[in-house]
């Protein structure tokens, strides 16, 4: 990552860079990249950062886990009801 995106990344608050509390453990992290082509032909780049999830232990390193995710479908007739 060069510091033009840091930059950009802070500008835009979305990214925050903290010390690190004392006897935690840091979970590592990566990108993963690859090529999409279109159906015209045209390449995509597109990068994803991921954790190494499976270094956690449960119990020990989380108690629980919750990723709240809506599907378009179901903000839209929530919408669609509330209008």
């Amino acid at each position: 990552m060069t510091n033009e995106e840091l930059a950009s990344l802070k500008e835009n608050e979305n990214l925050e860079l903290v010390n690190t509390p004392v006897n935690v453990k840091v979970i590592q992290i990566r990108w993963v990249m690859h090529v999409e082509t279109s159906c015209d032909g045209n390449a995509h780049f597109k990068a994803r950062l991921v954790v190494n999830g499976y270094a956690q232990k449960q119990g020990i390193d989380y108690d629980e886990t919750f990723n709240p995710v809506a599907r378009c479908d179901t903000v839209r007739t929530l919408l669609a009801v509330a209008a």
